[in-house]
């Protein structure tokens, strides 16, 4: 049987609807080429898709050759002034430029953004405890307040792909370090998207036994997270989840990024795809 023919109902049953696709930094490399042709062909065949990529790699290596000393808490990079300076040069110039033009290059119509960019994304300065050690401050990084989901729909009407660079502003106009992870589900939320993927280099959320799970509940995977079953870098991925369900998400999938054609095995195929769907429930 012709493979495109048996794509055609699951392609009908995303036409018009608007996907957000998380593009981790630690996914990139040699992933890119198929990524950037593969978001266009959702475009071209009627579906919406917005990307929202990290770069906590590209970051690191940057600060390391400035000399500049990176540390971390809970997992978020202390972000001081010069940080700063040199984060925002990186997602919203290196990283997002080059993300656009692999997907212009592939037939796409991509533009570049930040939350700078219309007042998409309004932040606030995140204040993380320690543990024991009260409030800790991590500088310039901040958590989204609001996304302008109105800024994403009128440019997707006009057939453009956003590609969103995880930076948000402040109320004073300050600029902040936003988890790209975050990011993307509170921009799922806000363009009410049918489903929101976090692509990232592992195979999604295991069982006690260590394999993978294709399909899990949100009470389930709480249930997990309680359990301790699901811990360390997967938590904050598989809370992205529940928060973009819980807001009206019809469900969200953490995917494996080294798997070529990832997206479109997810949502064009019947097998269980590469990753883990987690849904209401």
């Amino acid at each position: 049987m012709d493979p495109n023919a048996e794509a055609l109902p699951y392609m009908r049953r995303y036409a018009g609807k608007t996907l957000v696709v998380k593009y981790g930094g630690s996914a990139m490399g040699e992933t890119g080429e198929w990524f950037a042709r593969d978001v266009a062909l959702l475009k071209q065949v009627g579906i919406h898709p917005i990307v929202v990529h990290g770069g906590g790699p590209q970051i690191g290596q940057m600060l390391e050759r400035l000399g500049i000393e990176s540390r971390f808490v809970d997992g978020l990079r202390v972000t001081d002034r010069a940080t700063m300076e040199v984060v925002e040069m990186v997602l919203a110039g290196t990283i997002n430029k080059a993300l656009v033009a692999a997907i212009n290059a592939e037939g796409g119509c991509a533009i570049g953004l930040t939350g700078k960019d219309g007042g998409l994304i309004a932040a606030k300065k995140l204040v993380r405890g320690g543990r024991g050690r009260g409030e800790v401050d991590l500088g310039f990084v901040g958590e989204p307040e609001h996304v302008a989901g109105g800024v994403l729909d009128t440019l997707m009407r006009s057939d453009i792909i956003p590609v969103i660079a995880p930076i948000g502003v402040g109320a004073s106009g300050e600029t902040y370090n936003i988890n790209a992870d975050t990011v993307a589900g509170a921009v799922a939320v806000a363009v009410k998207a049918t489903r929101l993927l976090l692509l990232t280099d592992v195979a999604g959320v295991l069982d006690a036994e260590h394999e993978p799970i294709s399909e899990i509940s949100a009470g389930e995977a709480r249930r997990l997270i309680a359990a301790r079953v699901i811990s360390g870098g997967m938590i904050p991925k598989v809370e992205t989840c529940l928060a973009a369900v819980d807001g009206g998400v019809e469900a969200a999938v953490i995917l494996d990024g080294r798997v070529p054609h990832a997206i479109l095995l997810e949502l064009f195929t019947d097998t269980s795809g590469a990753g883990t769907l987690i849904r209401a429930g």
